[in-house]
């Protein structure tokens, strides 16, 4: 079976996300977007571990769907092959601590086969920190350290370092992370087995450091609101479990993990260096002439992904193997619609379009990836001819940097 999750998401319990994404508007933006499978996000939290068990019921193995007492308001049918969506348990925890002389700020991905896995978690945690005042709870404990804690609650538990290059917390972030994947987990370093690309980056800007071909690697949403949800994804050809997910993972290649969905990585908000307070976005040739500092104030550079990519990278271009996984970029349908129309992509016209959109031709990554050009046509002309141009990867691109996204226009 072929289909796409989406396994990083928030829920109204972390910082700055919208009340909106409780489970079932989590689940009606999936069918929106053509996700089958999604992240619970947040599940330690106390609250929505609750409202999950609540309004959860069991599917496959590992995974779970909306009760019925929550289907009917709810979930809704673009096509005859829309499928309820699915949750897996998840969590990010993001970790402040003390290794070999520096502080490491470093955010991971936690995923859970069922419930009673997730409450032994919970109950850990709480006894290492507050996990009750934030969704995604801050905790001064190694990575290592929650590793080992995460595999003696369950076997079956995975974790997934968090978008790895960002600048300020993640695993080889420019101003808290490591260098080498050893260096964080030591002897465990063989329980990674995957990694998340992140917005501001791309399967082939990792694809350049050698010391990454063993690891699978995985794009997601990090959405704080709904109409993110599937703005990155990931494409399975497994049964659907959460077993066979992390089963494809693990092999790393085309046969099971088809490949997957992501931004142009200069739309993302880290991917050059830069100061936001001073306007000042650099390449990484830039900044090294300028001593990685700010030319109008002096201070030092916000560092983006880019650069450390250069830092770390041992080849010029990206390797695969034959059967390495697919890499598929896109522009959110929103904003390609914006730029048709010319105005922002919160308007009405922008969001009267988008649903008729949906309604005439399918999800909205069906729509951007794989329904063909003439049946789009048939709906708008432009539309038409700015996927085309998408695909074939005619983009304008200006690059997002030190917190500010950046933007992508399909070339006609």
């Amino acid at each position: 079976m072929i289909f796409r999750t989406d396994l990083h998401i928030h829920s109204p319990y972390s910082r700055a996300t919208s009340p909106a994404c409780s489970p079932a508007g989590i689940a009606k933006a999936a069918q929106i977007k053509g996700i089958t499978v999604m992240a619970t996000g947040d599940c330690v939290h106390p609250v929505w571990l609750s409202t999950l068990e609540e309004q959860l019921e069991p599917a496959e193995q590992g995974l779970y769907r909306l009760d019925s007492s929550c289907k009917s308001s709810e979930l809704i049918t673009i096509t005859h092959t829309t499928p309820d969506p699915r949750f897996m348990l998840s969590t990010e925890i993001s970790l402040i601590y003390k290794h070999n002389g520096a502080t490491r700020k470093v955010h991971h991905n936690i995923y859970l086969p069922d419930f009673s896995s997730a409450r032994r978690f919970q109950t850990a945690l709480a006894a290492r920190g507050n996990i009750a005042s934030d969704g995604r709870p801050i905790l001064g404990m190694s990575s290592y350290d929650l590793l080992s804690l995460l595999l003696d609650c369950s076997p079956q538990a995975v974790m997934i370092p968090a978008h790895i290059w960002t600048p300020w917390f993640s695993l080889f972030g420019s101003r808290s992370g490591y260098d080498a994947i050893e260096e964080c987990f030591l002897d465990l370093t063989p329980e990674i087995f995957a990694l998340e690309t992140g917005l501001s980056a791309d399967p082939d800007m990792i694809r350049r450091v050698s010391a990454l071909d063993r690891f699978a690697l995985v794009s997601n949403s990090d959405c704080h609101s709904l109409g993110m949800v599937g703005r990155e994804a990931t494409v399975f050809d497994t049964e659907l479990s959460y077993n066979a997910i992390m089963q494809a993972l693990r092999n790393n290649d085309r046969t099971s993990l088809l490949g997957t969905i992501e931004f142009f990585p200069e739309e993302g908000k880290y991917h050059h260096d830069g100061h936001r307070a001073c306007g000042v976005c650099f390449s990484p040739a830039e900044s090294k002439k300028h001593n990685n500092s700010c030319p109008v104030c002096h201070e030092p550079l916000t560092l983006g992904v880019l650069h450390r990519v250069h830092d770390l990278a041992d080849r010029e271009n990206p390797w695969y193997p034959d059967n390495a996984p697919a890499r598929f970029h896109t522009i959110p349908l929103r904003e390609i619609l914006a730029d048709i129309f010319g105005v922002g992509c919160a308007s009405k016209k922008v969001q009267k379009s988008y649903e008729d959109a949906i309604q005439s031709l399918g999800t909205e990554l069906d729509i951007l990836l794989d329904i063909p050009i003439e049946f789009i046509e048939k709906f708008n002309v432009l539309l038409a001819s700015r996927i085309h141009a998408m695909r074939q990867g005619y983009v304008c691109r200006k690059a997002g940097y030190d917190g500010v996204y950046g933007t992508i226009r399909a070339h006609l």
